[in-house]
C-alpha cells in the first residue's frame, strides 16, 4: 500500500460556487468520506480556513517577509486534502475522480514519500522524532 494525498485546489470562482451551495456540498462530502472509510482507504481529511485569514512567509530575500492573505496573484489555492492508503496511483486517481467538486476546481494527486525515501536524518514519524528528542538519542 502507498499513501496518496488528494489536494483540493480552487479558484475564487470555484470557491464562490462552493459557498453558494455549501449545505448540499457538505452532505455529499460526508457521504464520500463514509465511502472511503468503508473501503478502508481514508487516513485523514481536512479543509482549510478562508485564505484571507492566512499569511505567507516569503524566503526570497535575506530576511523572511510575512504578508497577510489573501494572496493577490494566486490563481489557485490549496483548500484541503484527503490522505489515502491505496494500492496504486491509479486507485488514488479513481478516488480523486469521485471527490465532490464544483466546476473550475481541481484535485491534485501526489504520492507521499515513505520514510525510507527521505534523506538521512529527516526520516521517521512525528512520534519517532518526538521520542528521539525526549531521550536525546537519534
Amino acid at each position: 500500500m502507498s499513501k496518496y494525498m488528494l489536494i483540493m485546489r480552487g479558484t475564487d470562482e470555484s470557491n464562490a460556487a462552493l459557498m453558494a451551495d455549501i449545505d448540499e456540498m457538505m452532505a455529499t462530502t460526508r457521504q464520500f468520506i463514509e465511502e472511503m472509510v468503508k473501503a478502508g482507504v481514508l487516513l485523514a481529511a481536512e479543509g482549510l480556513d478562508d485564505p484571507g485569514q492566512g499569511v505567507v512567509v516569503d524566503f526570497s530575500g535575506e530576511v523572511p517577509v510575512v504578508t497577510d492573505g489573501p494572496y493577490g496573484e494566486t490563481k489557485e489555492l490549496f483548500g484541503g486534502y484527503f490522505l489515502l492508503d491505496v494500492s496504486s496511483k491509479q486507485e488514488a486517481v479513481e478516488w480523486a475522480k469521485r471527490v465532490p467538486a464544483v466546476t473550475g476546481s481541481k484535485i491534485e494527486v501526489r504520492r507521499v514519500a515513505g520514510d525510507d525515501e527521505m534523506p538521512q536524518g529527516a526520516a521517521g514519524s512525528v512520534e519517532e522524532r518526538a521520542r528521539h528528542e525526549s531521550t536525546g538519542r537519534i
